[in-house]
């Protein structure tokens, strides 16, 4: 049920290995054209061999053309999506991708931007730096690894015009070169926006500071990989109308409202299937939804219109969705 629609075909033009369990992917299109534009910030999905469809940030820089360039650590627990793409894919290997899509652009306007990064967080951020670097803009950006080996991209950075810009951080490193998250989050001012992307525990704790400093949340701009893991024991068993029908789908403890809904044919577009990218987001008209995404705001959540139903269930014992 994952599928890329309208989908590119690319060709992998260059693999390398980045750092300790990462690696790094050239595409370019299948017929030598110029690829679709993109803006910093920006992913595509990509159809990894075994069936999946996972997301991947762009990190090469955004008047690039010619490329395409993504980045995959491997996940000890992955369900198949980077393991597939580290094992299952090599130089010269054709692909399926969506067009590049933005949920986590940079502002317009800004008069300086604080870009950090944890892990694999900095692909993305890359592509910011490289952007921001491009117009000439005021940035800084923060690098968080747990040592140089598990450093991706780098002597990319080292070497790169906008290197003085930039700070790392190593878990493994002197007490003196570590961030100072309260140092650098202290003062929000009017027109600096801070972004942050790498592992929940990471972000959760840069946002968390961010907000006991002051910061607005419209400067605040941030991507989650994946929701949070969680177990099924404590769900219980609900139903889904389909208000252009009238007919109603029981959702078992077990199953995705995707899944229950496939099951009678009605099919919902799915892509990451974890509440990260959006693409299933479905309006709610009646009922509570449980909402367990990490796409929608906390505003969003609280108006119980919509929900991701990959990963999300009902509160209430019935939810009718405009379908």
């Amino acid at each position: 049920m994952t599928s890329v629609l309208g989908g590119l075909k690319v060709r992998v033009a260059a693999k390398h290995v980045e750092a300790v369990g990462i690696c790094s992917f050239e595409l370019v299109e299948a017929g030598g054209n110029a690829l679709p534009a993109f803006s910093a910030g920006s992913h595509i999905d990509v159809a990894v061999p075994g069936g999946l469809t996972r997301q991947y940030s762009l990190c090469n820089a955004p008047n690039e053309s010619h490329r395409y360039q993504i980045s995959v650590l491997r996940d000890p627990s992955s369900r198949g999506g980077s393991a597939g793409m580290h094992d299952r894919v090599s130089v010269g290997d054709e692909l399926i991708i969506s067009a590049p899509k933005n949920h986590f652009a940079l502002a317009h306007g800004a008069r300086h931007s604080v870009l950090l990064a944890g892990g694999i967080g900095v692909t993305p951020i890359l592509c910011m730096a490289e952007r921001l670097s491009m117009i000439g803009a005021s940035f800084e950006m923060h690098y968080c690894t747990r040592s140089r080996e598990h450093t991706a991209f780098l002597e990319r950075i080292a070497g790169a015009c906008y290197a003085s810009h930039v700070q790392f951080h190593f878990d493994d490193g002197a007490v003196d070169q570590k961030l100072d998250m309260a140092a650098c989050l202290a003062k929000p001012e009017s027109g600096t926006h801070l972004y942050v992307c790498g592992p929940k525990g990471f972000m959760e704790s840069v946002l968390h500071a961010a907000r006991a400093a002051g910061w607005p949340e419209a400067q605040l701009h941030y991507e989650f990989f994946a929701a949070e893991a969680r177990s099924p024991a404590d769900d219980a068993r609900f139903e889904v109308e389909i208000a252009s029908t009238g007919q109603v789908v029981v959702v078992e403890k077990d199953e995705t409202v995707v899944q229950a809904l496939a099951k009678v044919g009605v099919e919902i577009q799915i892509s990451c299937e974890q509440g990260v990218c959006g693409t299933c987001l479905t309006r709610v008209l009646e009922g509570e939804p449980d909402h367990f995404d990490v796409y929608l705001s906390a505003e969003e959540r609280a108006a119980n219109d919509q929900f991701l139903p990959c990963c999300s269930r009902g509160k209430s014992s019935r939810l009718v969705l405009d379908l």
